[in-house]
Order: C-alpha cells, then sequence, then structure tokens
C-alpha cells in the first residue's frame, strides 16, 4: 500500500487518500502492537486500552470477551478504523491505519470490511433486497441484484426480500444484515453483540448462519460478545479486563 502525500495548507504534510492494494503480507490480516486509547473525562485521563498487542491469521475467527466497560467495542472500532488510537498502530489488511486520513479508512473499509451490530442498523426506507443492494451498487458490481437475491435466499429470507425492516423480526432484521455484510465478499466481518438483541433460539440460528457463510467465504471474523456459546465457536478468544488483555483461549479439536 503506498498513500500519497500533499501539501496542506502552512506547508505541512497532509495524509491523501489512496488506492487500497491487496494485502502484501499473508501472515496476518490483522495486526496491533502497543495499542492504547485515553479520553478525557471530568475526572482527568481515562485509559479506555492499554498496551494490547495481537495478529490475526487470514480465516480466523476470534471473539474479544470482557465485562462491561473493560474496552471491546473500543477495540473493535480501532480495528476497523472507525475510531483512531492514542498510542500504538493497527495493520488492516496490510495496510497501516496510521498512514491513512478518515477518507482512506473509509474507502478501506468499503473494499475489505463487512459489519454485523447488535442493532441491525438496516436502513429503514429500502426494503431487505434494497438493505442488500447498497454496498454490491455501491462497488459498481454489474450484477447485484442477482447477487442480492443469492444472498438474501442463503441466510433463508428471500422471501421477504420487499419487505421494510419494520416489517421483519428481529431475527430476520439480523439475516438482512449479515447478508448484507457478506455481500462484499469481505476479507474481515467486524461482529458487535449480534446476537444481543434476540431470543437464545433466535441466536443460536444467527449463530450457526454467520459462521457458516464465513467458512464458505473464508472471511476473517473478529467479534465481541458477552455469549459465552457463541465465544466458543471461535478459533481464538481474547479476553480483555480493565483495558489490558488478560489472556487468550484457543478452541480445543474435537
Amino acid at each position: 500500500m503506498r498513500v500519497g502525500h500533499d501539501q496542506g495548507p502552512g506547508g505541512g504534510v497532509r495524509v491523501a487518500a489512496a488506492p487500497v492494494l491487496d494485502n502484501p503480507n499473508t501472515d496476518f490480516i490483522v495486526r496491533v502492537e502497543q495499542l492504547g486509547k485515553q479520553v478525557v473525562s471530568p475526572e482527568g485521563p481515562l485509559t479506555i486500552l492499554d498496551d494490547i498487542n495481537f495478529t490475526i491469521a487470514p480465516g480466523d475467527s476470534v471473539a474479544v470477551i470482557g465485562a462491561s466497560g473493560s474496552g471491546k467495542s473500543t477495540l473493535l472500532g480501532l480495528l476497523a478504523g472507525l475510531d483512531t488510537p492514542s498510542r500504538g498502530r493497527v495493520w488492516l489488511a496490510g495496510v497501516d491505519l496510521n498512514t491513512l486520513d478518515e477518507d482512506g479508512r473509509a474507502l478501506l473499509r468499503a473494499r475489505r470490511v463487512g459489519f454485523v451490530f447488535q442493532s441491525f442498523q438496516l436502513l429503514s426506507g429500502l426494503t431487505a433486497l434494497e438493505n442488500v443492494l447498497l454496498p454490491l451498487e455501491l462497488a459498481g458490481q454489474a450484477d447485484a441484484r442477482r447477487q442480492a437475491l443469492d444472498l438474501l435466499e442463503r441466510v433463508g429470507i428471500k422471501a421477504r426480500a420487499r419487505h421494510y425492516p419494520s416489517q421483519l423480526s428481529g431475527g430476520e432484521q439480523q439475516r438482512v444484515a449479515i447478508a448484507r455484510a457478506f455481500a462484499g465478499n469481505p476479507d474481515v466481518l467486524f461482529a458487535d453483540e449480534p446476537t444481543g438483541n434476540l431470543d437464545q433460539k433466535t441466536g443460536h440460528r444467527i449463530i450457526e448462519l454467520l459462521f457458516a457463510l464465513n467458512r464458505e467465504q473464508g472471511t476473517t471474523l473478529i467479534l465481541v460478545t458477552h455469549d459465552p456459546e457463541l465465544a466458543d465457536y471461535c478459533d481464538r478468544i481474547l479476553e480483555l479486563d480493565d483495558g489490558r488483555l488478560r489472556g487468550e483461549k484457543l478452541r480445543a479439536e474435537s
């Protein structure tokens, strides 16, 4: 990845967005070094994350667990380039996020990343089909409609393609969200409490669907969860405690 530079006001260097190239390093899809995040609170500086280090190989599934306030969602935001660290570095799909401006990070996400959220975050004015179509059309896919319908069929909701989010159950909305997340064949899928708003039975079905698509497409899956059953589906479990990485667990071979 080469990032262009030009002169900003006063002669300073401004980082400009550049085309996102293929990952030149096949050993990892995510790399984190000495990552830290501080914010200012009324009581003074507050450390949310401190000295986080790990790598994730392509195709791995990784759960980030920890108590409320341990820094899980903040870490996810830093890995996805939705936020910037106070110190340290994140490489995503071979790109050092510190070398990109906001537009460059958005371009990287659009081309290489998918998201699934607890609150679904579907566009209420679009049908299920249109929600899945949108990222495909933005990417200029010529057969976007066929791909979107295929994805809705794979997640078992093609019959509801013309329904709006308000006409769908929570489980149905999450199926649409998963189809949308996989629409661009992302290298990395970030999931933030993907079963948090679902009952246990529906949540279990969503877990199975998420991991089935993950295996089929070879996508790297990184998820934040408080659900031990969901975490146990993953190859690795990273445990955060008060902003620090306290331990890692590998899935036992069956």
